[in-house]
């Protein structure tokens, strides 16, 4: 195919991925304001039945805030949602390029990367009502906490694709392993690393309170040693069928240095000859 054609076919494909992007976004829209109070739901909001001591207002500012938090919502779910459609686009265009095994391995990755972002950002939702009340409860005791839509939202996108992106740390090391780029072995070798690595991460990525950080530095370090694990197992399953697994990197293998008889060449037929000429 030309260059002109891969360059067709790109436009069409995310032409279609924005369309459906925008056909979510505009449907989502009548569905917002609910979204948004799911949003709102882990901020123990003053004066609600049940609600913790320490609690917080919550406001928008700005005669534009609440129309563009709507958007900014509705844009959200159809970004989401329509995930199946642009990521199938994306496939598309990149599959007739790949070889049998290459498909098989990206499938793999689908299978499994998604359940793995699906699992990390259903975690920081469940952990956002466990952390908001701590973070609240810094303030002093006379103070009335102000708390924005717009704040809860970038929170809890920046919550969601931390964790999300983090749950896949183990299938990145797998690929890694997989492609014979570093062994199981050596990851192993990596832990203290890893694990000071993890914790700066979490420390960086989540709110300021202690319990978010370990919260999320105990299920990635967990998921770090599975990933090592499989490492280890898959180093083993191809060692078997390796003749010089027990050598060094630095060893070279035995040659078979035995004489074999080479068998005459067939004779070369004049019909050939003329056929050639």
């Amino acid at each position: 195919m030309p260059l002109t054609e891969h360059l067709r076919e790109l436009r069409n494909r995310l032409a279609i991925s924005v369309a459906a992007v925008l056909v979510i976004t505009i449907g989502a829209m009548f569905f917002a304001r609910d979204i948004m109070e799911f949003l709102i739901d882990p901020v123990p909001v003053c004066g609600e039945e049940g609600r913790e001591t320490r609690c917080a207002t919550v406001n928008q500012q700005g005669i534009t805030s609440p129309f563009a938090t709507y958007f900014r919502v509705s844009l959200l779910v159809g970004m989401v949602a329509a995930a199946p459609v642009w990521l199938y686009q994306a496939w598309a265009f990149v599959a007739p390029g790949l070889h049998k095994h290459e498909k098989k391995y990206s499938r793999a990755v689908v299978g499994v990367g998604v359940p793995l972002f699906v699992g990390g950002v259903a975690f920081a939702y469940w952990l956002l009502p466990r952390a908001i009340p701590v973070l609240l409860g810094f303030s002093a005791d006379e103070v009335t906490n102000f708390v924005s839509v717009e704040e809860i939202l970038d929170l809890t996108v920046r919550m969601a694709l931390a964790f999300g992106l983090s749950f896949e740390l183990p299938l990145l090391l797998v690929l890694l392993n997989m492609g014979g780029l570093v062994s199981g072995k050596r990851m192993l070798s990596w832990w203290r690393w890893m694990v000071v690595g993890i914790a700066v991460f979490a420390a960086a990525i989540t709110p300021t309170d202690m319990m978010s950080m370990v919260a999320l530095q105990v299920p990635v370090t967990g998921l770090y040693f599975i990933a090592c694990g499989i490492a280890v197992l898959n180093d083993r399953r191809r060692g078997r069928s390796d003749p010089d697994r027990d050598l060094d990197d630095d060893e070279a293998s035995d040659l078979d240095l035995t004489p074999s008889v080479i068998e005459p060449a067939p004779p070369v037929s004049t019909s050939s000859l003329d056929d050639a000429t």
